[in-house]
């Protein structure tokens, strides 16, 4: 009786001759086309592996510069800086001095004129007084007076016209 489990020799026979004959046909032609899928797969995967380390290294290289450039342009930053301050420094430095000799220029030639002026009102002065003298004195000569009372009393007249006189003229 034949048996679904058991097997018939015969059906054996010819499953295991299709079994060689689909098994050579893929070992033939499916088993390298797969083989060769899986290498080329592998391969492709091995270079994007490499690539991406190599992309890793680049990126650490290009991190590493951009970390020694910024590093750079920060100091470049405080020597600008520092050279900034040092010329400001100079420039006010040089603006005191120079203002300050300015002052000192000018408070001399203030002085000089001060003094100049002052020679020039001490000759104008000595001046006003001589000719009042001569005045006073030729006024007196020419009266002739007699008494001294009365030369006192008309000198000091006198003084007080011209002084008065120099006052309405000032």
């Amino acid at each position: 009786m034949p048996s679904f489990l058991t097997p018939d020799f015969g059906l054996l026979f010819w499953m295991l001759i299709a079994f060689l004959v689909v098994f050579g046909i893929l070992a033939k032609f499916g088993f390298p086309a797969i083989i060769n899928m899986v290498e080329e797969r592998k391969k492709f995967i091995d270079e994007s592996l490499q690539s991406a380390r190599e992309a890793n290294e680049k990126l650490a290289n290009i991190k590493a510069e951009s970390d020694a450039i910024l590093k750079e342009a920060r100091q470049q930053q405080s020597q600008i800086l520092k050279d900034a301050t040092a010329m400001r420094d100079k420039i006010i430095r040089e603006a005191k001095d120079k203002a300050a000799s300015e002052g000192n220029r000018i408070l001399e030639d203030a002085r000089l004129q001060i003094e100049a002026e002052r020679d020039k009102a001490k000759r104008q002065s000595r001046e006003e007084v001589a000719d009042l003298s001569i005045k006073i004195a030729s006024q007196v000569i020419a009266r002739n007076l007699q008494q001294d009372e009365e030369q006192v009393a008309w000198i000091d007249r006198m003084l007080d016209e011209l002084t008065a006189t120099k006052q309405s003229q000032q």
